[in-house]
């Protein structure tokens, strides 16, 4: 949790001075307020005055109704007729959904990878394993959590990436971006001390051993694992409750 928090403050601090220092357009206003749902810093539900959302951001209105438009479309944040801009309404239904369709396509695509993946993609997958396991070495806890929560994100899209199919690959993004709006319930149930680091690792690593002896079955039960413990850890500690918002 200390991680959790630590990091969207610094978020907050670091990513909106960027903004300033940079070009603020729309696309700007999109990424940091994307981050910032993410983080969990406006809650399910939330009203988002524009006019506080300009000076966050520092956005004039056009690119902050742009990036807003843009996060609607995404199912990120609802609109209603001369009502404004909320965030979106979450469940623990929908959040089982998510994670079960995910797990779903997750194991048809390893299943095709481990099929179709030839000696460049072992060696991607190898190359960001190798990269994943360096997070433990960071000293600093929450820079560590940070680097592991990008970085597993990243051996997964190799392994994923041998599937060889532009279409599978655009259904798993999406889903991922729907799971990412969930990411502040997880983040919560997330322990990042490196001896719980040091046990994902260890995940991670059968995996892609499974995958490189290319047995199908054996990656395709513990992908499937990996994704739906997430659901459950939620579950556990009771945080889905919070998950289930009812509009005002």
């Amino acid at each position: 949790m200390d991680a959790v928090n630590a990091s969207q403050k610094q978020a907050q601090v670091m990513d909106i001075g960027t903004l300033r220092r940079g070009e603020n357009s729309g696309r700007n206003g999109y990424q940091w307020l994307k981050r910032d749902l993410a983080n969990g810093v406006f809650k399910p539900g939330e009203k988002l005055p524009v006019r506080q959302l300009q000076e966050r951001y520092n956005l004039s209105t056009g690119p902050l109704r742009e990036a807003l438009s843009q996060l609607v479309a995404e199912r990120w944040v609802s609109a209603t007729s001369h009502k404004g801009f909320r965030v979106a309404l979450q469940s623990l239904d929908e959040l089982q959904d998510i994670y079960k369709a995910r797990a779903n396509l997750e194991v048809m695509i390893v299943r095709l990878a481990i099929e179709r993946g030839n000696d460049a993609w072992e060696a991607s997958a190898l190359s960001h394993f190798h990269t994943l396991s360096k997070a433990l070495e960071i000293d600093d806890h929450t820079c560590r959590w940070n680097a592991w929560d990008t970085r597993q994100q990243e051996f997964h899209s190799a392994i994923a990436s041998g599937c060889n199919s532009k279409h599978l690959l655009q259904v798993r993004s999406y889903l991922l971006d729907q799971a990412e709006r969930y990411r502040h319930l997880w983040l919560n149930c997330g322990d990042g001390s490196q001896t719980s680091l040091v046990t994902r690792c260890k995940e991670h690593s059968a995996l892609l051993t499974a995958v490189l002896n290319r047995c199908p079955e054996e990656a395709c039960e513990l992908i499937r694992a990996h994704l739906l413990i997430q659901v459950a850890s939620i579950t556990d500690a009771d945080l889905g409750r919070s998950a289930n918002q009812r509009s005002e």
